[in-house]
């Protein structure tokens, strides 16, 4: 036996101590980026070994935080691929406006850069009022990032320049203040958004949605993992409902996949229940 398959034993008793003692089930996460990240938390920690972890895991609950954010580290910004944006004005828009109330979800929101995002989107496109955003992560540091709404000054060009390619309206600007070194965002983009826990590993449908954002989220998980995060976004959805995923993800795993038709192939824009195809 080498190093390495011993290395891939003690990751496999981590992980099954981290859901036999919290609930949180990473076994159906690609176990490449695991191993990745796992390590990253050894170093980080400066343990001798994985096995090291588990005791940490057990006994320390604090420890619990740093070991799920480590698992769940995430990269995201204001408007990422703004051309998404730009499709979900062209293609989803329209639908969310023949209905009175929507209902959005974004999962795994990770700092809330992108539900700010959807919220700028609704509120420029005069669904804001009759909306609600779902945002729902697994990492409670980031949760609470997104909470607050607060974000370095140095991002600020970034976000601009993402916004203004995703199609906005007006400035950046007009949706937050700049205070010392960080942006806040302004507190009327957060009136509708309701942030909370959920595992998209073990958790199960809680509204009905007509849309869901799940961008560069699925791409971490195993072939079974993807099936079954993909049902539960069929379930989620009401007839007609938008499903957008990340550029690098599609439903050809899942046989819940079939249940889509192509809005946006480009764009990872999918429509439950309907037949349309777009040409890009």
């Amino acid at each position: 036996m080498t190093p390495g398959d011993i290395q891939d034993i003690e990751i496999k008793l981590v992980l099954e101590a981290l859901r036999l003692r919290y609930g949180y089930d990473f076994r159906h996460y690609d176990q490449s980026s695991v191993r990745r990240r796992v390590l990253h938390c050894l170093e980080s920690c400066k343990l001798t070994g994985i096995s090291d972890i588990i005791p940490k895991l057990l006994y320390e609950g604090m420890f619990l935080e740093r070991l799920i954010g480590v698992l769940t580290i995430s990269v995201t910004t204001m408007f990422r691929d703004p051309l998404v944006f730009r499709a979900l004005r062209e293609y989803t828009v329209p639908a969310l406006k023949t209905h009175p109330f929507v209902n959005i979800w974004s999962a795994g929101c990770a700092t809330g850069e992108e539900v700010y995002s959807l919220a700028i989107l609704l509120r420029e496109e005069g669904l804001y009022e009759q909306a609600r955003i779902y945002a729902t992560d697994l990492n409670a540091d980031s949760l609470a990032t997104a909470r607050e709404g607060i974000y370095a000054l140095n991002r600020l060009e970034e976000f601009e320049a993402n916004y203004r390619d995703a199609g906005g309206v007006g400035t950046f600007r007009d949706y937050c203040e700049i205070d010392g070194n960080v942006v806040r965002m302004n507190g009327d983009l957060k009136k509708n958004i309701v942030y909370s826990s959920h595992n998209l590993a073990t958790d199960s449908v809680f509204a009905v949605m007509n849309l869901v954002m799940c961008r560069n989220v699925i791409i971490y998980f195993d072939a079974s993992l993807q099936k079954r995060v993909i049902g539960l976004f069929h379930e989620s959805l009401a007839r007609g409902g938008d499903l957008c995923l990340g550029g690098a993800e599609s439903l050809d795993i899942s046989k819940s996949g079939a249940g889509f038709s192509v809005l946006s192939h480009k764009n990872r824009i999918f429509r439950k229940g309907f037949e349309r195809t777009a040409g890009h």
